[in-house]
């Protein structure tokens, strides 16, 4: 299986005044056109997606949408998962996508620290490995066999800027 792991878009910054329920931040205008772009960057590389998973909140659910549109997905193929929240737990995760959501070519949209921790815990079978996702970042694991530990091979791992610069 491919396993896709990008980071939401550049969002509003936190506000409780503006933004009471931090889940309902959206991204700005500029991260809205910078994921675009990034997402066109992923279909000229010939990336394939089969389903998406997406954090609940607003700013990865834009994020996801956007995704899911520049690589052609029908609307049923984005689905809200809580885990992808922010302190969901990977191996629940882990567990609910073998479950549930086994595809060849799977994407994950979620949250900083959580996804590095996740690349981390596929790489290396713990969280301690330094991994850094951008915003708007995405990460490649090839993996055989999904497992809640060491189980996955970096392919790749693009910052923003190098997409926006295809």
């Amino acid at each position: 299986m491919r396993l896709y792991l990008l980071r939401h878009a550049i969002a509003g910054e936190r506000d409780a005044e503006k933004y009471p329920d931090d889940g309902q931040r959206p991204l700005t205008k500029a991260g809205t056109e910078k994921m675009i772009k990034i997402a066109q960057a992923l279909s000229k590389m010939d990336v394939k997606i089969d389903l998406i998973l997406s954090s609940p909140l607003l700013r990865a659910r834009e994020t996801a949408e956007i995704a899911r549109k520049q690589l052609s997905l029908k609307k049923d193929c984005l689905i809200l998962v809580d885990q992808l929240a922010p302190l969901g737990e990977p191996s629940q995760l882990i567990s609910e996508i073998q479950t549930k959501y086994i595809r060849e070519r799977l994407l994950l949209v979620g949250h900083e620290p959580d996804l590095s921790n996740l690349i981390s815990l596929l790489l290396s079978g713990a969280t301690a490995l330094p991994v850094t996702m951008k915003k708007g970042g995405i990460c490649c694991l090839s993996i055989d066999q999904l497992a809640a530990g060491k189980c996955a091979t970096l392919e790749w791992l693009i910052n923003p800027g190098q997409m926006l610069s295809r």
